[in-house]
């Protein structure tokens, strides 16, 4: 049974940093792809960073380059996300993902699983 558990969101004030875990069981991430993606109030779900299963490839959307960083630790079958110089615009849901088919791309439709989500307020 896949399960994707989120964890680290909270309160953070402009400027600072958090990491973002997510704990995979069910299946390996040699497998499948995991990605990040963040939904804020009336906006549509937007992927923030996305690693492929067998390289390791990573993609990140503009709005993060350069802040954000996505590694994932084997032995833990765990993903995380980095995130520095938070900005208020960063304010979201942020969900992890699972692609069984592996792919890099932050394509919400190819997102099989998905964890519960972790709150993350960006604010002074």
């Amino acid at each position: 049974q896949v399960q994707l558990v989120e964890s680290g969101g909270g309160l953070v004030q402009p400027g600072g940093s958090l990491r973002l875990s997510c704990a995979a069981s069910g299946f390996s991430l040699d497998d499948y792809a995991i990605g990040w993606f963040r939904q804020a109030p009336g906006k549509e779900r937007e992927g923030v960073s996305c690693i492929s299963s067998h390289h390791g490839s990573t993609n990140y959307a503009d709005s993060v380059k350069g802040r954000f960083t996505i590694s994932k630790d084997k032995a833990k079958n765990t993903v995380y996300l980095q995130m520095n110089s938070l900005k208020p615009e960063d304010t979201a849901v942020y969900y992890c993902a699972a692609d069984p088919g592996g792919r890099w791309a932050c394509v919400v439709d190819d997102y099989d699983y998905w964890g519960q989500g972790t709150q993350v307020t960006v604010s002074s």
